[in-house]
C-alpha cells in the first residue's frame, strides 16, 4: 500500500494545510472545511472550494506523482494507491485506480439525489446535478463532522498489507504510526520527523518526496523480488 498526503503535492505548489504559510494561517478550519461551517455559510465553504479549483487547474504532477504512477503501472494487482489529497494530480500523471480517502475535489456532489459528477476545475456555479436536476449541489470532500465512507477500504486493505508505503503525511488524521506498527515491513517519507514517528518504521526517508521516492521504487522493486 502506498498511502499519501498533502506532502507529496506541495513541490507541484498546492498549499498544504497545517504547514508554515499553509490555509488553516489562512482560514478558520471549522469555518471552511466542517459540517458546521457548511450550515453556518454554504457560500463561504462553496466559494472556498471553488478557489482550491482554480489553484489545481494551474499546477502540474512533480516527479514524486510521476513515479508513484509508473509503480502501480509495473505492479497493478499488487499495489493499492491511497491518498488523503482531494487534487487530481496522480490521476495527471497517469496513475490508475486512485483511492482517495477525503474525496476528489473536481467532483461535486448533488445533495438532493447524493449523485456524484466531475465538472473539472470549473466553478460549482450554475452546475445542475445531472440525474435529478436539482441546482442543489455541494463539493464532494469529506468535512469535519462527516464520516469518510472510504476509511472501511482503508482497513480492509491493511489486513492484508505486507508493505506500507506512507508519504508526506504527519500523522495527525490518520494513526500511520499504528498502521506501521501492525505491518511486516513500512517506508516513512517525510520532511521532516517532528512529531516523531519515524521510529515506529522500519525504514524512513526524512527528505522531499520528489528526492525519495526513486529510492521507494528500487525499495519496492526488491521487496517484490524477495
Amino acid at each position: 500500500m502506498i498511502l499519501s498526503g498533502a506532502g507529496l503535492s506541495a513541490a507541484s505548489g498546492l498549499k498544504t494545510f497545517r504547514d508554515g504559510g499553509g490555509l488553516w494561517e489562512e482560514y478558520d478550519v471549522m469555518e471552511v472545511c466542517s459540517t458546521q461551517g457548511f450550515k453556518k455559510n454554504p457560500l463561504k465553504v462553496l466559494e472556498f472550494y471553488d478557489e482550491r479549483r482554480a489553484q489545481l487547474a494551474s499546477v502540474k504532477p512533480n516527479k514524486a506523482h510521476k513515479i508513484i504512477a509508473d509503480i502501480k503501472a509495473k505492479y497493478p494487482e499488487n499495489v493499492y494507491i491511497l491518498t488523503q489529497n482531494v487534487d487530481d494530480l496522480l490521476e495527471r500523471a497517469g496513475c490508475k485506480d486512485v483511492i482517495h480517502l477525503h474525496g476528489f475535489l473536481p467532483e461535486l456532489r448533488c445533495i438532493k439525489c447524493q449523485f456524484v459528477f466531475n465538472i473539472g476545475f470549473e466553478s460549482y456555479k450554475g452546475k445542475i446535478c445531472p440525474k435529478c436536476n436539482s441546482d442543489d449541489v455541494r463539493h464532494n470532500i469529506v468535512m469535519f463532522g462527516e464520516q469518510a465512507p472510504e476509511y472501511v477500504r482503508l482497513y480492509s486493505l491493511l489486513g492484508i498489507t505486507n508493505l506500507l508505503v506512507v508519504i508526506g503525511t504527519s500523522g495527525e488524521v490518520l494513526p500511520i504510526d499504528r498502521f506501521a506498527r501492525n505491518v511486516p515491513k513500512s517506508i516513512l517519507n517525510n520532511l521532516d520527523d517532528l512529531n516523531k514517528i519515524a521510529r515506529h518504521f522500519s525504514k524512513a526517508y526524512i527528505q522531499p518526496a520528489t528526492i525519495a521516492l526513486p529510492k521507494i521504487k528500487q525499495d519496492i522493486d526488491e521487496f517484490m523480488r524477495a
